[in-house]
């Protein structure tokens, strides 16, 4: 018999661990249908729905269908290459695709176990609510991501326990009443602050709810949905003690830095072997071959480089201004210290290198044959950034890992911060004939992100730079902002399909991507399985055109 997707997936049993007053999670043990159905059980499946967050945010996965492929990043040398070049590969039996389908829908049937079960069982009615209003906030998000990917994909509001056969592709105005009335009620029954960090509260269900309505309006232009989601966003800046941090760089901060006024919601992991699975490991994708330049050796600071994902030119030449925009340099590591003294041939002379000494550096000029000859470091300007050579992404690199060669992360994927919030509050705005309103936004995150000059003077002048004229403030802009703020961040494919310029993006900027990329890919293939699995194959379960 056939068996489609939609099974169950309660497999790990989570338990609250008030001590540390966080969301942490025990994979020893399994739960049962009965257990599932006692107020424990409730609890235990709330969290194997938080759990299943990290099969996406903080793993390649993730990030071959959110961060390569687009304007901001190619293929690095070591990179599935399929993803960026938008080939033939780029088809229905991509192990990617399946995978995320997979998980995002076992997700909602853990979140459908809890909604569906909840009002049968005995325990304190406000947890109830409260744990209820968090399993349709995840569904939400679950669902969110399937129709952004997918359009219009199989709604199931039940919990599922054993083989199904049958499905169908809902309209996309369908999913996104199932996400919207979701969301409503966690925004109603969500408290605004929680004592277990992790879990979903009221500001981050409007801040995801922001981002639906902002999407839903590039669909179908409703200008009332335009102004839901720069109401919603909104209300997160101004109704909560969050505010922006004053240090960019300082939002990455690894450990208690982690959880600070900026974050809204994050994606939990930790050092904790027996919970932490894989570990968030983006810390590996973004950094080039270090430690085989002269004078370098792989530590932890530097990390293990896998080399899948290469900076364009266009982000690390012209998207940012270098000389007032703080992100560049806050983003991105340009400078390598020796921490492997000896002596080494560099640029055609012996050079003495100590520890601590400049080994590497990517200027974002170009350096004549002689100027390079001249220094004592390995120099590589733009014209020499290849797919194994390229300044690194800091956001995520890990120096609390076991060792130099470990692949398993501690670090939280931060999901929802309130960069991003002012970032939607000005796209909706914009998007409602609203420019100097949505200016307002824009500036107050530009003037944060100011380089910081060697005098307060030189600081004040920098922010005042940065500033923009409404004059000036178009889609495109709000485009190149989100790149600068949210570089790496899992953003980038949904913004470029939400705003229809994916495919003049990278045509634009991405020389791999360009040649093939077409309007088809504004969606993803379903799953060959998905449809292999379905009562009536193709003709009942439809694949997206192009596939």
């Amino acid at each position: 018999m056939k068996r489609i997707y939609f099974t169950i997936l309660i497999s790990t049993i989570v338990l609250l661990g008030a001590c540390k007053k966080e969301l942490v999670e025990d994979s020893r043990s399994e739960v049962t249908d009965n257990y599932i159905s006692t107020p424990d059980g409730i609890q235990a499946a709330v969290n194997a729905a938080y759990s299943l967050q990290r099969a996406y945010w903080g793993t390649e996965l993730g990030a071959n269908l959110s961060v390569t492929g687009t304007d901001e990043y190619t293929a690095g040398s070591d990179a599935d290459r399929d993803f960026n070049a938008y080939n033939a590969n780029l088809n229905p039996v991509k192990g990617n695709f399946t995978t995320a389908w997979t998980n995002f829908y076992q997700g909602i049937n853990a979140c459908n176990a809890v909604i569906n079960r909840a009002p049968d069982v005995t325990m304190d009615a406000t947890l109830k609510t409260t744990r209820v209003a968090e399993a349709r906030f995840l569904r939400a998000q679950f669902y969110f991501m399937l129709v952004q990917m997918w359009g219009p994909v199989h709604i199931t509001l039940t919990e599922t326990k054993g083989a199904v056969t049958t499905a169908k592709r809902s309209p996309v105005a369908e999913v996104y009443k199932v996400i919207t009335d979701d969301l409503d009620y966690a925004i109603t029954n969500l408290p605004t602050t929680t004592a277990n960090y992790g879990r979903a509260i009221k500001p981050a269900a409007q801040h995801l709810a922001a981002k639906v309505y902002l999407t839903k309006a590039g669909i179908t232009n409703d200008q009332a949905d335009y102004t839901k989601a720069a109401d919603l966003a909104k209300a997160v800046i101004t109704g909560y003690s969050y505010k922006l941090l004053d240090n960019f760089a300082d939002i990455f901060a690894q450990g208690a830095g982690e959880r600070n006024t900026e974050t809204i919601y994050s994606v939990q992991y930790s050092n904790n072997l027996l919970t932490n699975g894989d570990g968030n490991t983006l810390h590996l994708y973004f950094i080039f071959n270090y430690d085989l330049q002269p004078g370098m050796q792989r530590d932890l600071a530097g990390g293990r480089p896998y080399k899948r994902y290469k900076p364009t030119a266009f982000t690390l030449n012209t998207l940012y201004n270098h000389q007032t925009d703080g992100r560049f340099d806050a983003t991105f590591k340009r400078t390598y210290f020796c921490n492997k003294a000896g002596t080494y041939t560099i640029n055609g002379h012996a050079v003495n290198m100590k520890l601590g000494d400049t080994a590497v550096f990517f200027p974002d000029v170009e350096l004549t044959a002689a100027q390079i000859a001249t220094k004592n470091y390995s120099v590589y300007p733009p014209s020499k950034v290849t797919e194994a050579l390229y300044p690194t992404l800091t956001k995520y690199l890990d120096p609390t890992r076991t060792d130099a060669n470990a692949t398993s992360g501690a670090r939280d994927f931060i999901l929802y911060r309130l960069g991003e919030t002012y970032l939607i509050a000005a796209e909706a705005l914009l998007m409602s004939g609203k420019p100097d309103e949505a200016l307002t936004y824009i500036n107050t995150l530009r003037r944060r992100a100011a380089k910081k000059g060697i005098t307060d003077a030189a600081t004040a002048l920098n922010k005042t730079a940065m500033e923009v004229t409404s004059a000036q403030l178009n889609l495109d802009f709000i485009l190149d902002e989100r790149a600068r703020e949210l570089n790496g961040e899992h953003q980038r494919w949904f913004d470029l399909v939400r705003t229809k310029q994916l495919v003049n993006r990278v045509k634009l900027y991405n020389s791999l991507g360009a040649p093939n990329v077409k309007d088809i890919h504004m969606l993803r293939p379903i799953p060959q399985t998905q449809i292999d699995r379905t009562d009536g194959g193709a003709s009942a379960f439809p694949q997206n055109p192009g596939y």
